[in-house]
Protein backbone atom coordinates (compact mmCIF):
# COMPACT_ATOMS: atom_id res chain seq x y z
CA UNK A 1 0.00 0.00 0.00
CA UNK A 2 1.08 3.62 -0.53
CA UNK A 3 3.22 5.22 2.18
CA UNK A 4 2.64 8.84 3.28
CA UNK A 5 4.60 11.28 5.40
CA UNK A 6 2.80 13.86 7.52
CA UNK A 7 3.95 16.99 9.31
CA UNK A 8 3.17 20.64 10.10
CA UNK A 9 3.83 23.89 8.28
CA UNK A 10 5.86 25.55 11.02
CA UNK A 11 6.56 24.97 14.69
CA UNK A 12 4.21 22.51 16.38
CA UNK A 13 1.47 23.83 18.65
CA UNK A 14 2.80 24.10 22.19
CA UNK A 15 6.43 23.60 21.17
CA UNK A 16 8.80 26.03 22.92
CA UNK A 17 12.24 24.64 22.12
CA UNK A 18 14.91 25.49 19.56
CA UNK A 19 14.24 24.87 15.89
CA UNK A 20 16.66 21.93 15.76
CA UNK A 21 14.67 20.14 18.48
CA UNK A 22 11.57 19.91 16.29
CA UNK A 23 12.41 16.60 14.54
CA UNK A 24 12.63 14.78 17.88
CA UNK A 25 9.38 16.41 19.03
CA UNK A 26 7.57 15.40 15.84
CA UNK A 27 8.98 11.87 16.04
CA UNK A 28 7.39 11.61 19.47
CA UNK A 29 4.05 12.51 17.91
CA UNK A 30 4.46 9.97 15.12
CA UNK A 31 5.15 12.59 12.43
CA UNK A 32 7.99 12.57 9.92
CA UNK A 33 7.81 15.76 7.84
CA UNK A 34 8.38 19.42 8.66
CA UNK A 35 8.01 22.53 6.52
CA UNK A 36 10.26 25.30 7.84
CA UNK A 37 8.58 28.70 7.55
CA UNK A 38 10.79 31.38 5.96
CA UNK A 39 7.68 33.33 5.03
CA UNK A 40 8.86 36.77 6.23
CA UNK A 41 12.46 36.59 5.09
CA UNK A 42 14.16 39.27 3.06
CA UNK A 43 17.23 38.93 0.88
CA UNK A 44 19.36 37.15 3.49
CA UNK A 45 18.83 33.89 5.40
CA UNK A 46 17.31 34.50 8.83
CA UNK A 47 18.80 31.37 10.34
CA UNK A 48 22.44 30.81 11.26
CA UNK A 49 24.24 28.23 9.14
CA UNK A 50 25.25 26.33 12.29
CA UNK A 51 21.64 26.10 13.49
CA UNK A 52 20.44 25.05 10.03
CA UNK A 53 23.06 22.30 9.89
CA UNK A 54 22.05 21.14 13.35
CA UNK A 55 18.45 20.94 12.12
CA UNK A 56 19.67 18.83 9.21
CA UNK A 57 21.50 16.44 11.54
CA UNK A 58 18.47 16.03 13.78
CA UNK A 59 16.18 15.54 10.77
CA UNK A 60 18.41 12.76 9.50
CA UNK A 61 18.53 11.19 12.97
CA UNK A 62 14.74 11.12 13.27
CA UNK A 63 14.00 10.52 9.56
CA UNK A 64 12.14 13.81 9.18
CA UNK A 65 11.66 14.99 5.59
CA UNK A 66 12.41 18.72 5.49
CA UNK A 67 10.89 21.29 3.18
CA UNK A 68 10.80 25.09 3.33
CA UNK A 69 8.15 27.70 2.56
CA UNK A 70 9.78 30.84 1.17
CA UNK A 71 8.64 34.44 1.62
CA UNK A 72 5.01 35.46 1.18
CA UNK A 73 6.35 38.60 -0.51
CA UNK A 74 7.53 36.88 -3.68
CA UNK A 75 5.98 38.10 -6.92
CA UNK A 76 7.79 36.92 -10.04
CA UNK A 77 5.25 38.53 -12.37
CA UNK A 78 5.30 42.05 -10.91
CA UNK A 79 7.21 45.25 -11.68
CA UNK A 80 10.90 44.91 -12.52
CA UNK A 81 12.03 46.02 -9.04
CA UNK A 82 9.55 43.66 -7.37
CA UNK A 83 10.77 40.72 -9.43
CA UNK A 84 14.39 41.58 -8.61
CA UNK A 85 13.63 41.66 -4.87
CA UNK A 86 11.64 38.43 -5.18
CA UNK A 87 14.55 36.66 -6.83
CA UNK A 88 16.81 37.70 -3.95
CA UNK A 89 14.28 36.40 -1.41
CA UNK A 90 14.18 33.07 -3.20
CA UNK A 91 17.98 32.90 -3.31
CA UNK A 92 18.08 33.43 0.47
CA UNK A 93 15.57 30.62 1.00
CA UNK A 94 17.39 28.26 -1.36
CA UNK A 95 20.72 28.95 0.32
CA UNK A 96 19.35 28.16 3.77
CA UNK A 97 17.47 25.15 2.40
CA UNK A 98 20.79 23.73 1.23
CA UNK A 99 22.23 24.17 4.73
CA UNK A 100 19.35 22.36 6.44
CA UNK A 101 18.83 19.68 3.81
CA UNK A 102 15.35 20.76 2.72
CA UNK A 103 14.52 19.00 -0.52
CA UNK A 104 12.03 21.57 -1.85
CA UNK A 105 11.41 25.32 -1.40
CA UNK A 106 7.72 26.11 -1.75
CA UNK A 107 6.42 29.54 -2.80
CA UNK A 108 3.53 31.39 -4.43
CA UNK A 109 4.69 32.35 -7.94
CA UNK A 110 3.09 35.78 -8.30
CA UNK A 111 0.08 37.93 -9.20
CA UNK A 112 -1.56 38.87 -12.48
CA UNK A 113 -1.59 42.55 -11.49
CA UNK A 114 -3.60 43.76 -14.46
CA UNK A 115 -1.59 41.73 -16.96
CA UNK A 116 -3.07 38.97 -19.06
CA UNK A 117 -2.61 35.53 -17.59
CA UNK A 118 -0.24 34.68 -20.45
CA UNK A 119 1.93 37.77 -19.94
CA UNK A 120 2.13 37.15 -16.19
CA UNK A 121 3.08 33.53 -16.81
CA UNK A 122 5.81 34.50 -19.27
CA UNK A 123 7.29 37.04 -16.83
CA UNK A 124 7.30 34.43 -14.08
CA UNK A 125 8.98 31.90 -16.35
CA UNK A 126 11.76 34.36 -17.21
CA UNK A 127 12.44 35.01 -13.52
CA UNK A 128 12.39 31.31 -12.68
CA UNK A 129 14.96 30.59 -15.38
CA UNK A 130 17.25 33.22 -13.84
CA UNK A 131 16.89 31.45 -10.50
CA UNK A 132 17.47 28.02 -12.07
CA UNK A 133 20.66 29.27 -13.75
CA UNK A 134 21.86 30.65 -10.41
CA UNK A 135 21.06 27.32 -8.72
CA UNK A 136 23.19 25.54 -11.30
CA UNK A 137 26.12 27.87 -10.65
CA UNK A 138 25.76 27.47 -6.88
CA UNK A 139 25.47 23.66 -7.08
CA UNK A 140 21.95 23.70 -5.63
CA UNK A 141 20.51 21.35 -8.23
CA UNK A 142 19.38 18.91 -5.55
CA UNK A 143 16.59 21.25 -4.41
CA UNK A 144 13.23 21.61 -6.14
CA UNK A 145 11.50 24.93 -6.82
CA UNK A 146 8.05 24.18 -5.41
CA UNK A 147 5.41 26.10 -7.35
CA UNK A 148 2.37 26.15 -5.09
CA UNK A 149 -1.16 26.24 -6.44
CA UNK A 150 -2.64 29.48 -5.12
CA UNK A 151 -6.00 30.16 -3.52
CA UNK A 152 -6.85 33.67 -4.74
CA UNK A 153 -8.05 34.17 -8.29
CA UNK A 154 -5.86 37.29 -8.54
CA UNK A 155 -2.77 35.11 -8.08
CA UNK A 156 -0.77 33.29 -10.70
CA UNK A 157 -0.92 29.64 -9.73
CA UNK A 158 -3.68 27.55 -11.28
CA UNK A 159 -2.91 23.86 -11.69
CA UNK A 160 -2.40 24.40 -15.43
CA UNK A 161 -0.05 27.34 -14.84
CA UNK A 162 2.19 25.57 -12.35
CA UNK A 163 2.29 22.56 -14.67
CA UNK A 164 3.34 24.69 -17.63
CA UNK A 165 6.09 26.32 -15.58
CA UNK A 166 7.24 22.96 -14.27
CA UNK A 167 7.89 21.52 -17.72
CA UNK A 168 9.72 24.63 -18.95
CA UNK A 169 11.96 25.50 -15.98
CA UNK A 170 14.69 23.24 -14.54
CA UNK A 171 14.14 22.09 -10.94
CA UNK A 172 10.51 23.34 -10.89
CA UNK A 173 7.79 21.06 -9.49
CA UNK A 174 4.13 21.64 -8.65
CA UNK A 175 3.08 21.70 -5.02
CA UNK A 176 -0.63 20.96 -4.90
CA UNK A 177 -2.28 22.85 -2.08
CA UNK A 178 -5.63 21.07 -1.99
CA UNK A 179 -7.27 23.86 0.01
CA UNK A 180 -6.07 26.54 -2.41
CA UNK A 181 -7.19 24.50 -5.40
CA UNK A 182 -10.61 24.03 -3.80
CA UNK A 183 -10.95 27.75 -2.99
CA UNK A 184 -9.61 28.97 -6.33
CA UNK A 185 -12.15 26.82 -8.16
CA UNK A 186 -14.91 27.97 -5.78
CA UNK A 187 -15.49 24.56 -4.26
CA UNK A 188 -15.83 22.65 -7.51
CA UNK A 189 -12.88 20.31 -6.87
CA UNK A 190 -14.26 18.29 -3.99
CA UNK A 191 -15.25 14.74 -5.00
CA UNK A 192 -12.92 11.79 -5.37
CA UNK A 193 -13.29 11.87 -9.14
CA UNK A 194 -12.30 15.57 -9.13
CA UNK A 195 -9.14 14.77 -7.16
CA UNK A 196 -8.33 11.83 -9.43
CA UNK A 197 -8.73 14.12 -12.46
CA UNK A 198 -6.14 16.52 -11.00
CA UNK A 199 -3.77 13.63 -10.32
CA UNK A 200 -4.33 12.36 -13.86
CA UNK A 201 -3.42 15.75 -15.28
CA UNK A 202 -0.22 15.81 -13.22
CA UNK A 203 0.68 12.29 -14.32
CA UNK A 204 0.02 13.02 -17.99
CA UNK A 205 2.35 16.03 -17.98
CA UNK A 206 5.05 15.03 -15.48
CA UNK A 207 4.89 11.25 -15.53
CA UNK A 208 4.02 8.52 -13.08
CA UNK A 209 7.16 8.86 -10.95
CA UNK A 210 6.32 12.45 -9.98
CA UNK A 211 2.76 11.63 -8.95
CA UNK A 212 3.43 8.33 -7.22
CA UNK A 213 6.86 8.93 -5.67
CA UNK A 214 7.63 12.66 -5.44
CA UNK A 215 4.35 14.44 -4.70
CA UNK A 216 4.57 17.21 -2.09
CA UNK A 217 1.24 18.73 -1.10
CA UNK A 218 -0.52 20.90 1.47
CA UNK A 219 -3.87 20.38 3.15
CA UNK A 220 -6.28 22.45 5.21
CA UNK A 221 -9.99 23.08 5.28
CA UNK A 222 -10.66 26.52 3.86
CA UNK A 223 -13.25 29.27 3.62
CA UNK A 224 -13.64 31.03 0.28
CA UNK A 225 -15.61 33.80 -1.43
CA UNK A 226 -16.10 34.88 -5.02
CA UNK A 227 -12.42 35.89 -5.25
CA UNK A 228 -11.16 32.62 -3.80
CA UNK A 229 -9.35 31.95 -0.53
CA UNK A 230 -10.38 33.72 2.67
CA UNK A 231 -9.26 31.74 5.73
CA UNK A 232 -7.86 28.33 6.68
CA UNK A 233 -9.83 26.16 9.10
CA UNK A 234 -9.21 23.10 11.26
CA UNK A 235 -9.77 19.50 10.25
CA UNK A 236 -12.83 19.09 12.48
CA UNK A 237 -14.61 22.17 11.05
CA UNK A 238 -16.57 20.09 8.58
CA UNK A 239 -18.71 22.92 7.23
CA UNK A 240 -15.63 23.86 5.18
CA UNK A 241 -14.01 21.78 2.46
CA UNK A 242 -12.24 19.97 1.09
CA UNK A 243 -12.59 16.71 3.03
CA UNK A 244 -9.29 15.04 3.79
CA UNK A 245 -10.90 11.60 3.72
CA UNK A 246 -11.86 12.14 0.08
CA UNK A 247 -8.39 13.34 -0.88
CA UNK A 248 -6.78 10.41 0.92
CA UNK A 249 -9.09 7.92 -0.81
CA UNK A 250 -8.11 9.35 -4.21
CA UNK A 251 -4.39 9.31 -3.41
CA UNK A 252 -4.62 5.71 -2.24
CA UNK A 253 -6.61 4.62 -5.28
CA UNK A 254 -4.01 6.05 -7.66
CA UNK A 255 -1.10 4.73 -5.58
CA UNK A 256 0.45 8.05 -4.52
CA UNK A 257 3.19 8.07 -1.85
CA UNK A 258 2.86 11.72 -0.76
CA UNK A 259 4.42 14.10 1.70
CA UNK A 260 1.43 15.95 3.18
CA UNK A 261 2.00 19.19 5.07
CA UNK A 262 -0.81 20.28 7.38
CA UNK A 263 -1.65 24.00 7.16
CA UNK A 264 -4.68 24.10 9.44
CA UNK A 265 -4.37 26.38 12.49
CA UNK A 266 -3.82 23.24 14.59
CA UNK A 267 -0.77 22.15 12.54
CA UNK A 268 0.76 19.03 14.12
CA UNK A 269 -2.40 18.20 16.07
CA UNK A 270 -4.37 17.89 12.84
CA UNK A 271 -1.43 16.24 11.08
CA UNK A 272 -1.67 13.40 13.60
CA UNK A 273 -5.41 13.10 12.88
CA UNK A 274 -4.74 13.09 9.13
CA UNK A 275 -2.22 10.29 9.59
CA UNK A 276 -4.84 8.30 11.50
CA UNK A 277 -7.37 8.79 8.69
CA UNK A 278 -4.79 7.66 6.13
CA UNK A 279 -4.02 4.52 8.09
CA UNK A 280 -7.69 3.74 8.70
CA UNK A 281 -8.24 3.87 4.94
CA UNK A 282 -5.49 1.31 4.42
CA UNK A 283 -2.50 3.55 3.79
CA UNK A 284 0.88 3.03 5.42
CA UNK A 285 3.31 5.34 7.21
CA UNK A 286 6.94 5.06 8.27
CA UNK A 287 6.35 5.94 11.94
Amino acid sequence: MPIARFGPAGKPIGFNGDIDEIPRYLYGEGLDAFEYQAVRWGSRPQIAMSKAKSLKEESEKYNTKLSMHASYFINLSGREDVVKDSIERLKAALTAASWMGAYIVVFHPGYYGGRSHRDALDLCRQALKIIADWMEMENLSGIYLGLETTGKRSQLGSIDEVLELSISVPYARPVVDWAHLYARELGSIKDKDDIIAVLGKLEKVLGSDYVKKEMHCHYSRIEYGKSGEREHHNLDEKSYGPDFDTIAEALLEIGVNPTIICETPLLDIDAVKMKSIWRNLGGETLV
